[in-house]
C-alpha cells in the first residue's frame, strides 16, 4: 500500500492513462479525485472504480478554464481534506502542420496541455505547501524529448511541459514538493485511436507501423504508463525532483 491514507487528484481520470493511474491509486491505498472534460468518461470511470470495489469522486471540468481548476480543487478538499499528490495527465492532440493549424486549435492545445499544468499546479502547490509535503507527476509524452511528423503544436506543447516541470522543481524543492514528469511512447489509448483515424489508417496497420517505431516492437499499455506514475507519486521515488523519466520503449535511445 504505497500510498495508504494519501488523497491524488488526477486530470484526464476518465479513460486511458488516466483511468488505469485511478484503479492502480486506489489499489495502493489512496483516495482519488479524478477530473475530465467528458462527463460521459467520469460518469463511466466511476462505474468501473466501484465494480473493483472502490470509491472515487469525479468533478467534471476543463483544465485551461480557472474557474474550472478551482471547482476541482475545492470539492476534493470538501471531500477528503488535504491533496497529497497532483497527476496533471489531461491532454489533446491535433495532428496538423503549422500551415494547417488554426489560431484556435494552437491555442485550444497550448491551453489543455500547458496552462492547463499551470493552473492546477498554481491552485494546488500553496496546498501542499500548507502540509508540508506534496508530489506532482506531469505527463509529458516523449515529445518532451524529441519531435515527431505532422503534430508541431503537440511537440510545442510537451516540449513546454518538460521545461515547465523542471523550473517547478527547482521553485518547491525546498518546501518539499516534488515535480516530476513521464515521457511515454505510444500507449494503447483513445488517444492513438485518434491517430490512426486522423490518419486513415486501419487500426491494426496503424498499431504494426507504430509499434515497429520502438526497439522493443510494441506499444505500452496503460497499465505500465500507471506504474511510471506511481513511483514518482510515491516514496520510491523520494530523491527525485525535475526529472523526466522515459518510459518508451527505447524510441527516445534512438
Amino acid at each position: 500500500m504505497k500510498l495508504k491514507n494519501k488523497v491524488a487528484l488526477i486530470t484526464g481520470g476518465g479513460s486511458g492513462i488516466g483511468l488505469a493511474t485511478t484503479m492502480l491509486f486506489l489499489d495502493e491505498g489512496a483516495k482519488v479525485a479524478i477530473s475530465d472534460i467528458s462527463e460521459k468518461n467520469g460518469k463511466d470511470a466511476l462505474s468501473k472504480i466501484r465494480k473493483k470495489g472502490h470509491e472515487a469522486i469525479f468533478i467534471k471540468g476543463d483544465v485551461s478554464k480557472e474557474s474550472d481548476v478551482k471547482k476541482m480543487v475545492q470539492e476534493t478538499l470538501k471531500k477528503y481534506k488535504r491533496i497529497d499528490i497532483l497527476v496533471n495527465n489531461a491532454g489533446i492532440l491535433i495532428e496538423k502542420t503549422v500551415e494547417d493549424l488554426t489560431v484556435e486549435e494552437w491555442d485550444r492545445i497550448m491551453g489543455i496541455n500547458v496552462k492547463g499544468i499551470f493552473l492546477c499546479s498554481k491552485h494546488v502547490i500553496p496546498i501542499m505547501k500548507k502540509q508540508g509535503k506534496g508530489a506532482i507527476v506531469n505527463n509529458a509524452s516523449c515529445n518532451a524529448i524529441v519531435a515527431d511528423y505532422g503534430d508541431p503544436a503537440y511537440c510545442a506543447s510537451k516540449g513546454a511541459v518538460g521545461l515547465l516541470t523542471k523550473a517547478m522543481a527547482l521553485d518547491y524543492a525546498k518546501c518539499s514538493i516534488r515535480v516530476n514528469a513521464v515521457c511515454f511512447g505510444e500507449i494503447e489509448t483513445p488517444m492513438f485511436e485518434q491517430e490512426a483515424k486522423t490518419r486513415c489508417i486501419p487500426i491494426p496497420k496503424y498499431w504494426k507501423t507504430v509499434a515497429d517505431c520502438h526497439p522493443m516492437g510494441r506499444l505500452g499499455k496503460p497499465e505500465e504508463a500507471a506504474k511510471a506514475i506511481l513511483f514518482l507519486a510515491s516514496e520510491d521515488s523520494s530523491f527525485m525532483t525535475g526529472a523526466l523519466l522515459s518510459v518508451d520503449g527505447g524510441l527516445t535511445a534512438i
